[in-house]
């Protein structure tokens, strides 16, 4: 991490790692950032609620063009599902519309239903979601009185662990500590939802903290009052190397993706997976441009230095 204020607003691009705190939105965390950075140009990688805290990642500067690739990284939450209670949000944040008795439910008919979640699934997302249909969120619909159906989504969901089951009021009402890895786009309010549809007692998230989002971790995080006392952010180059394949290129290809031409595919060099996005770095370690190989020669997706 480089110290902001030792370098210009233009050379301080990079990733700002937040630890969101509980009750503040995504966009909260991008105007701060943007205060304490002294620079607009500032967004982030996937939205959190407010009611979840942890992993946010915000770009600043050039940065900013690496949020799309970042996006679509698995993501690793730990929660808290309350078994024997509906929400209209499926969440804490929503009025509790439905209970039932959840004193029968055995750890073993959770593990069952939870195994049943696990893989490559079809989710319908909360209708309480950013989603848009015919152009307007689907919570601002739910909001204004409609009923909103979304359609089931594929998503991956790579682990589902159960750490722990706690009976509360008298054990009417199960609490259910996991952690969950799943693909960009999986809801885990809707996980909290199908479980307990699916052991017939109902079911919401009470508790939700981001821990990882592709590369970025949570041990690499600061709160937005530890960086008000000391602006920390994680380099581009470094950035950038976290998340792809590295090529190190010679000065006279670094001179040619500067000017957007192409360069010897990198499979050539490489063992890497066809079509996958490389990050070129010139031999004295700037991040020059992202490379898509076709066929025997290096595309530029991204340039970041120009001549």
């Amino acid at each position: 991490m480089s110290k902001a204020g030792q370098n210009t607003q233009e050379q301080a691009s990079g990733l700002v790692l937040v630890d969101k705190d509980q009750g503040m939105t995504s966009h909260d965390v991008v105007g701060r950032i943007r205060r304490l950075a002294g620079t607009r140009k500032v967004g982030h990688a996937g939205t959190l609620d407010p009611m979840a805290t942890g992993v946010l990642v915000v770009g600043v500067n050039k940065a900013t063009r690496l949020l799309t690739y970042i996006v679509g990284h698995d993501k690793t939450y730990t929660a808290t599902i309350r078994l024997g209670q509906n929400t209209v949000t499926d969440d804490a944040e929503g009025e509790i519309i439905s209970e039932r008795i959840a004193a029968a439910v055995s750890d073993e008919d959770i593990e069952r239903e939870v195994a049943r979640l696990r893989g490559d699934i079809q989710q319908i997302p909360s209708s309480v979601s950013a989603i848009k249909v015919d152009g307007k969120r689907s919570y601002a619909r739910v909001r204004a009185g409609e009923q909103v159906e979304l359609k089931a989504r594929p998503v991956t969901i790579s682990r589902f662990e159960i750490h722990e089951v706690r009976r509360e009021n008298g054990g009417k009402i199960l609490d259910v500590d996991v952690t969950v890895s799943c693909s960009s786009g999986t809801y885990i309010r809707a996980l909290a939802r199908d479980l307990g549809e699916a052991l017939n007692v109902g079911g919401h998230l009470t508790a939700l903290r981001r821990t990882e989002v592709g590369p970025y971790k949570i041990e690499l995080t600061r709160t937005l009052e530890q960086l008000a006392q000391e602006f920390e952010i994680l380099p581009i180059e470094k950035a950038a190397a976290a998340l792809f394949p590295n090529r190190t290129v010679s000065v006279d290809e670094a001179v040619e993706l500067s000017f957007g031409r192409t360069i010897p595919a990198s499979h050539l060099s490489m063992d890497i997976a066809e079509g996958q996005t490389v990050a070129a770095f010139a031999p004295n370690g700037v991040l020059v441009a992202l490379l898509e190989d076709k066929g025997d020669k290096a595309r530029t997706a991204l340039v970041f230095t120009a001549k």
